[in-house]
């Protein structure tokens, strides 16, 4: 099987040559750059042939066209932060400005991904990073979003709009680009953070109208939820292909997921102890553990989220040996 039907096939439940694997990292102050994030992308992937490129641009690239200061401090996963929010009152939501995703720091990461796409050839397919607005929203103003949702709802919901906006236009400025579809990640969609009713409101809502902007136009999508106790069920029903999470950190287990999650579930090891630290016989355990939960069906080896970008490449090869030896289901 090539990637494409690997995947494919996986998602449907049909039986696959081998487990599909992909784990993906930042490169820091490189990914500022088109041709340098490119050239990490291709080489990244042509040295572990992974089965799904996760594109990896900057995680801050979509409020710093409204202002916001972003700088990478050292954390270990290559994540940059927000430095200064973009938004500082809540009567600012609705003034947010009309952005052009082929100008600034979007059109950069469009550029990127052009050159990417066009070195690789289509051979794995390609996901482009998008947020969900609710979290571009709280990367823009920080944690005060959340006193907005209910203190300033509508406020809150005309700067969602315009976010859900530039995000649709950057989504399909993407598949121009050379995208075969995208990675949502979603970081609000978590008890700890909002209720079910509040993520309903201010999270899925703009979540399933970019999907629904994409539907027909995309081959494959994967829904990312962030964080610990999420909201796994409230998601369950949107129209990816893909679902990822932190399945060794918090519910469900990929066990309990595959009854409620219809296709291709994407976990199994998680990435900031086991991958970082090792040892290498840990990491082909988890893999096995998450076969022995799935019985080898529906299931994509990758991680809960980023990968640190000190992790040894001999822990990488651990997984990748690890999901192409196991027993094809």
């Amino acid at each position: 099987m090539d990637h494409w039907r690997r995947i494919e096939a996986a998602a449907a439940g049909e039986p696959v040559d081998r487990l599909p694997i992909s784990l993906w990292r930042h490169f820091p102050d490189d990914d500022l750059d088109p041709a340098k994030l490119a050239g990490h992308m291709v080489s990244w992937q042509r040295k572990w042939d992974f089965d799904l490129v996760k594109f990896m641009p900057s995680g801050t690239y979509g409020v710093e066209d409204w202002g916001a200061v972003t700088a990478y401090q050292g954390a270990a996963n290559g994540a940059r932060a927000v430095v200064r929010a973009g938004l500082a009152r809540a009567e600012d939501w609705p003034r947010l400005p009309r952005l052009d995703p082929r100008k600034g720091v979007l059109g950069r990461q469009l550029e990127a991904l052009r050159l990417a796409a066009r070195e690789l050839g289509g051979g794995a397919p390609i996901l482009q990073t998008v947020f969900s607005p609710v979290t571009t929203a709280r990367k823009l103003a920080g944690e005060r979003v959340f006193a907005d949702m209910r203190r300033a709802p509508e406020a809150l919901e005309a700067g969602l709009r315009i976010i859900t906006d530039a995000t649709i236009e950057f989504a399909l400025a993407s598949l121009e680009a050379g995208a075969h579809g995208f990675f949502l990640a979603t970081q609000c969609a978590s008890y700890r953070v909002a209720t079910e009713s509040e993520y309903a409101r201010f999270g899925k809502r703009y979540d399933l109208e970019i999907l629904g902007a994409l539907k027909g136009k995309t081959r494959l999508d994967l829904l990312h939820i962030h964080g610990e106790d999420v909201m796994f069920d409230l998601l369950a029903d949107y129209p990816v292909s893909l679902v990822n999470w932190h399945d060794r950190l918090t519910a469900p287990t990929l066990r309990d997921a595959l009854k409620r999650f219809p296709k291709l579930l994407v976990g199994g090891v998680e990435e900031n102890r086991t991958l970082t630290r090792g040892p290498e016989n840990a990491i082909g355990a988890e893999v096995r553990d998450a076969i022995a939960q799935t019985g080898g069906r529906r299931l994509m080896i990758g991680p809960g989220c980023v990968l640190q970008i000190a992790t040894p490449e001999a822990h990488i090869r651990a997984a990748v040996d690890a999901a192409r030896t196991a027993p094809a289901r």
